[in-house]
Parts: structure tokens; sequence; C-alpha cells
């Protein structure tokens, strides 16, 4: 076999190794994802809620639960967002609602999106939002103040361990990127 020959057989080979390690780390991917998300608690979907049966939608007025209100700003967002309550004492199972006052410190209109996490990951799964301001984008014209309201409710399976509940959101302007889709939703609907 020539030189030539065996550089050529040997791309070849690593060329089809390279396929074969990527349709196997393709495959694998979500599997290791599920892996990772129950080690580490991190994933949260609709399907994974715990559901509540009629029975437990009932209040349960013998235990409290402290619930913090926390806001920041990402680099660049120039609204003042601040919560009506920084603390809430609630029961689970019960739905209760507050609101966030947003302004709007600019010139012009600003489109915002906020996105929410929850601390500990434990009752992240035990929180229910059933009406919230991060659902959708917040636009805010200049020198505009708004009221936000969030409605939620801790399902009463949340652990017995769990007493204190941080609820935090980060505020991301996305004022360009709302544009870019208002204009391709114009081109679209033109056709």
């Amino acid at each position: 076999m020539s030189d030539k020959t065996s550089k050529t057989t040997r791309g070849a080979t690593k060329l089809a190794l390279a396929a074969v390690f990527m349709f196997s780390f393709g495959y694998l991917l979500v599997p290791l994802y599920d892996v990772f998300c129950d080690l580490t608690g991190l994933r949260f979907t609709d399907e994974e809620a715990v559901a509540l049966s009629p029975q437990e939608l009932e209040e349960d007025t013998s235990r409290l639960v402290t619930i913090q209100f926390d806001v920041s700003m990402n680099q660049g967002m120039s609204w003042h967002v601040k919560p009506e309550m920084q603390v809430m004492e609630v029961h689970p199972g019960r739905v209760y609602t507050t609101f966030y006052s947003a302004s709007n410190r600019t010139v012009g209109e600003m489109v915002g999106q906020a996105v929410p996490s929850v601390a500990p990951i434990a009752a992240n799964k035990y929180l229910v939002k059933t009406e919230c301001f991060c659902f959708d984008n917040q636009t805010i014209a200049a020198g505009e103040t708004v009221n936000m309201p969030l409605s939620f409710m801790l399902n009463p399976r949340l652990p017995p361990n769990v007493n204190l509940v941080t609820l935090s959101y980060t505020f991301f302007d996305i004022t360009k990127n709302a544009s870019a889709e208002n204009q391709l939703d114009s081109v679209l609907a033109y056709k």
C-alpha cells in the first residue's frame, strides 16, 4: 500500500469515527440531559408540575411559609422595578396576588422580559403562578409606570422543611428583538 493510500485510509477512518461519535452523542444527549436534571433538580416543565387533586386544593392553615420577592436588572436595563411587598407570609393551598411596579426611566418605549428563578430549587415545582408578568413581554412607554400583577399559590405538598421561598425576577431589555419580531410578523402577514 502506498503512502498516499494509507493517508487516505486513515483520513476516511477518522471521518467515520467522528461521524459515529457525533451520532452517538446526539442519540445519548436526551438521556444524559435527563440524568443531569434528575441529579441537580434543575429541570421544570409543565408535565412535571406536581398535580393537585381537589382534596389537596384546600388551604393548609396549620402552616405558614415566608415568600421573599426580589428584583434585579440585567446590564443595560434602565427600568426601576420593585415589588409591592418584600416579604409575604402565605398558607400553602391558597392563591395570593401581589404587584410589581415598573417605571421606564428612558426617553423611549422599551420592551422588557422578566425571567423568574425560585430558591431553594426544591420549591420550584411547588410554586404555581396563575398570572404573572413574566408570561409575556412588557412594553412600557417613556416615563410610564405600570403595576404588574403576580398571582401564585404554593402547592400544599411543598416539603415540610421548606419554610422560606425566594422568588426572584431578572429583567432584560428585549426592545431590539421585539422590534425585529414585529417586523417579521408584518412581512409574513403581508404575504
